[in-house]
């Protein structure tokens, strides 16, 4: 195989803010994999989060570049690299030319069913009350919404405003670690008067204790405290879900076995995803198929998408096309 990789940006179409910033861009890194007849992509989002930077992602790749030309495989980069941006879009970029090289779509060589449309949550960013209720009302005709919070002392009036102006949604929240263990029960209160369906990682990870020792009204689900199968044994008593996205776990390999492994522990699956072009949210679609909920929303708050991306029908995500992944 050889090996090329590049940083790519990709303008939003506006601001987009949780609790830890802001960002007008989508900077993601695509890996290409070639055997000379057949090429497969993989493009992955360095989160900051975990210390990732696109330049530090590009550097890990071609590290292995050596390993890649020696004939490594996907089931020895699971060995060779560990979870993040890095490896996800190696191990999906060998998703993707394995499956052409084998004139088989990859749903088939992972043994996933045939993968079919499914709703996205959209995703209404963090503002001032007045901003996010006016974004939710645009948006009030979509099915499922998405609302980051994590503001401060006004998260409670922020999910109000916004259920009032989508009264038909679902709503989930996400506070991405912008809660603690002394406005979590208010926020909790605010949230189940807003009829929410889910709660998204509201204390940060490792100082989540009171989560266990805390009634839930509502489903909590783990983002940022997992990664991959290793995250689970901290998990119990304290979520009841897990957000699986293939950045954080390293591609769609591991993805796929942390979605099994967590369903056998009892945990709800939902599957997400940073902000980036549907070339990213094509091998995710996989893992979506067997999701409680699906947040693929990435390219629909971008200023455009890749050509040949993915198909959206309002909030209703489409299967990718061979030409673009898998």
């Amino acid at each position: 195989m050889e090996l090329s990789v590049q940083i790519e940006r990709w303008p939003l179409a506006g601001a987009f803010t949780i609790s830890r910033g802001t960002k007008t861009e989508a900077v993601v890194v695509v890996a290409e994999l070639s055997d000379g007849t057949h090429r497969g992509r993989g493009e992955s989002v360095p989160y900051s989060r975990y210390g990732e930077t696109p330049d530090g992602i590009v550097a890990i790749i071609e590290a292995l570049r050596p390993m890649i030309q020696r004939g490594l495989d996907r089931a020895a980069l699971q060995r060779a690299s560990g979870p993040g941006a890095a490896r996800n879009a190696l191990d999906c970029a060998y998703w993707d030319v394995n499956g052409k090289q084998t004139g088989r779509r990859v749903h088939e060589l992972t043994g996933v069913r045939e993968p079919a449309p499914l709703t996205t949550a959209y995703t209404i960013s963090l503002a001032s009350i007045a901003e996010m209720a006016a974004a939710a009302e645009r948006a009030a005709w979509r099915p499922l919404l998405k609302v980051k919070l994590g503001g401060g002392d006004d998260d409670g009036k922020r999910i109000a405003a916004v259920r009032r102006a989508a009264p038909c949604a679902e709503l989930i929240v996400d506070t991405n670690e912008g809660w603690n263990a002394d406005n979590l029960a208010q926020n909790f209160a605010a949230c189940a008067d807003a009829n929410v369906t889910l709660i998204e990682q509201p204390l940060p990870e490792g100082r989540d204790a009171a989560l266990a020792r805390s009634k839930r009204p509502i489903p909590v689900c783990a983002d940022e405290s997992v990664r991959d199968r290793t995250s689970l044994d901290a998990l119990a008593g304290k979520y009841d879900a897990i957000n699986i996205k293939l950045d954080k776990t390293g591609g769609l390999t591991e993805a796929l076995a942390l979605a099994a492994e967590a369903e056998r522990r009892g945990f709800a699956i939902v599957v997400g995803c940073m902000v980036a072009t549907s070339l990213a949210m094509a091998p995710a679609m996989l893992v979506a198929q067997r999701a409680r909920l699906v947040d693929l929303d990435g390219p629909l708050l971008l200023a455009s998408d890749r050509p040949g991306g993915l198909r959206y029908e309002g909030s209703l995500v489409h299967p990718p096309e061979p030409t673009l992944w898998g």
